[in-house]
């Protein structure tokens, strides 16, 4: 077929209007945020039922035509780039609610639901969605599925995985799958949910998803914490949670903060420089608790791990106080980062930081390196900001030649080269520092399974 044929039957499958096919749309939705590859789709549609979605499936698979799907864009991988002449398929019209149960704590949602509507939806209802994120006013539900994704509380609520209960996907071939309905207890053969969540949409797409929601958390407090070096967060980490159930750790550099203030709309927790900053999220449920927090502080402080800190006294101050941490990505994106999103076991966090810090600055001293990430789970963002001077492609061109280095780093620690953002088009060159040779083979497989003609999200993950 033709590309017009194609445009023209793909009008067929969807409601009027649903397709697009104007430069500035093809722009928009070809892409997420990585700034690697340039978008070039053929056109983007956007189905409203699980229906059309398995009708635009079986068309692909009749007409040999490749498919990408795309949420809120908000991806780090390329996971949703189409730079090959795909089909897009945005959910940005399956973002409805569709059923709720108090008693089972449940929530059925479209695939196109953003994060933020879910976590209000429950907050109305007096109960609280955990997995959160900076971009949570963007992000869709099915992105965040089909990367599991994890973000800013997983030390408390774990990956977005651990909240799903039931899948609806289109799979690959074209056929409707209802996955795991909702149970608690299901102990019936292979749980097929678990291979859609994190599949980046390579063997089908997810277009509902039944979540758990759990009761909310009371008195949230957050304290930020100068620390005196890298080997102190982990010193930190042991004294608080032997006593506090932590329901966030996070870590920056002061390179990172300094974007942070020099952005605006935040200031310095206090006057006290520190090369690090740690910051605790905990549930303050009596004055007990706030004195064991207080106590362990000038514990830390009298151990030198800590030079100074602030907690948090009302909601808006601990409001405060986090954009510290959530607004380091939106500081330092006019600098165009390269990002490298990895992980290790806590334990290996600071001689695995260590090293990568060193390998980095020794190849690129006139890069400036920004560090921040979900420590409290092994989870470091390494960011390499690109010189001003410097063309974007040549930046990029540095940026990997030093990723071998890095990724034996992550080998050797048995680490992931990919934490939470996914493999995509930027990672799949390096899986075979995290996974074996056997384990890349039976994913293949598994994509051969589901995806016979290799229509759906092809090149991603793997080629």
């Amino acid at each position: 077929m033709t590309a017009e044929q194609i445009i023209a039957a793909l009008k067929t499958l969807v409601d009027d209007g649903k397709v697009l096919t104007d430069p500035a749309d093809l722009d928009t939705f070809g892409k997420d945020w990585t700034k690697i590859y340039p978008p070039k789709p053929l056109a983007i549609v956007f189905p409203k039922t699980t229906e059309q979605v398995q009708a635009l499936v079986r068309f692909a698979n009749e007409h040999h035509v490749a498919l990408v799907p795309s949420g809120g864009r908000t991806g780090l991988s390329a996971g949703a780039v189409a730079a090959n002449g795909e089909v897009v398929v945005a959910f940005d019209y399956m973002n409805r609610i569709l059923d709720f149960s108090a008693s089972d704590r449940t929530v059925v949602c479209q695939a196109g639901v953003i994060t933020e509507q879910l976590q209000n939806f429950a907050e109305d209802n007096g109960l609280y969605y955990p997995v959160d994120f900076a971009s949570a006013g963007s992000s869709q539900l099915g992105g965040n599925l089909s990367t599991n994704a994890g973000g800013i509380k997983v030390i408390r609520y774990g990956m977005s995985r651990d909240w799903v209960v039931g899948l609806k996907v289109v799979t690959g071939r074209g056929d409707i799958l209802e996955l795991n309905k909702a149970l608690a207890k299901n102990n019936t053969g292979y749980d097929l949910r678990h291979l859609f969540i994190g599949a980046e949409g390579t063997l089908g797409f997810i277009t509902e998803a039944t979540m758990k929601l759990s009761r909310k958390p009371d008195n949230l407090t957050v304290l930020v914490l100068g620390l005196n070096d890298i080997t102190n967060t982990m010193d930190v980490l042991q004294a608080f949670q032997k006593q506090i159930d932590l329901t966030a750790y996070e870590f920056f550099s002061h390179q990172a903060m300094q974007h942070v203030l020099a952005h605006g709309a935040v200031q310095a927790p206090f006057e006290t420089e520190a090369p690090y900053y740690a910051l605790l999220e905990f549930e303050a449920v009596s004055e007990q608790v706030m004195e064991e927090a207080l106590a362990l502080f000038e514990q830390c402080v009298e151990s030198e791990w800590v030079l100074d800190g602030v907690i948090s006294q009302s909601e808006t101050q601990a409001q405060n106080l986090w954009q510290l941490r959530e607004r380091i990505s939106e500081s330092i994106a006019p600098r165009t980062p390269y990002k490298n999103d990895i992980s290790v076991v806590v334990s290996k966090v600071p001689p695995f930081l260590r090293e990568i810090d060193a390998v980095v600055t020794e190849h690129y001293p006139d890069f400036e390196i920004i560090w921040f990430g979900h420590i409290g789970d092994g989870n470091l963002h390494l960011n390499i900001l690109k010189p001003e001077s410097m063309a974007k492609e040549d930046f990029f061109e540095k940026c990997k030649q030093v990723n071998k280095w890095v990724f034996e780093i992550v080998e050797r620690y048995q680490g992931s080269v990919s934490a939470e953002h996914g493999v995509g088009l930027t990672k799949k060159d390096y899986l075979h520092y995290t996974r074996s040779a056997d384990e890349i083979a039976y994913m293949r497989a598994i994509k051969q399974v589901f995806d016979p003609n290799r229509v759906i999200n092809p090149g991603k993950i793997f080629d």
